[in-house]
């Protein structure tokens, strides 16, 4: 759950919502369904939207070991998954606070920048066809955040 929600939450027996703090909470209350809504589409649609990208990655970095490319692959399918709860959660720290651990151990083992980059612009280009844009709109700051992290993550060659 969004931090600030939370903590709305743990003064409640305190003092009641100033008017502000009703306001977020009624604005998160109000963008539940669309998350709920982009989150069971990722959900059910994951295979549907993750072969074209594995198989246009692969068509565009013929060159690439075949391994090097499903471990990305994988890394991003993993990645969606959070970046899809962190949306659902409508919450940036628990994506950061999940990717920051597993992310870090394998970027430093295998340096794909090439084909990250490659991939989440695919993954993008994707996501925007099967959701729509305004779907999409909810989940890119979540997985911009994840790419962040990736690049950052990624040893410098």
């Amino acid at each position: 759950m969004h931090p600030q929600i939370e903590a709305l939450f743990d003064q409640a027996e305190s003092r009641y919502l100033k008017p502000e703090e009703l306001g977020l909470l009624n604005q998160y209350v109000d963008s539940l369904p669309a998350r709920l809504t982009a989150y069971r589409t990722l959900r059910d649609r994951e295979l549907d939207i993750m072969q074209p990208v594995a198989d246009q990655l692969q068509a565009e970095l013929p060159q690439e070991k075949l391994e090097q490319l499903e471990r990305a692959i994988k890394n991003a399918l993993l990645t969606l998954r959070y970046c899809a709860m962190g949306m659902l959660l409508n919450d940036d720290t628990f994506v950061k606070e999940r990717l920051v651990g597993w992310l870090g151990g394998t970027m430093s083992l295998y340096n794909n920048a090439t084909i990250n980059t490659t991939l989440y612009r695919l993954l993008h280009q994707r996501l925007s066809e099967v959701l729509g844009n305004s779907t999409t709109s909810l989940l890119t700051p979540h997985l911009l955040m994840a790419q962040t992290l990736l690049h950052e993550l990624t040893p410098q060659t």
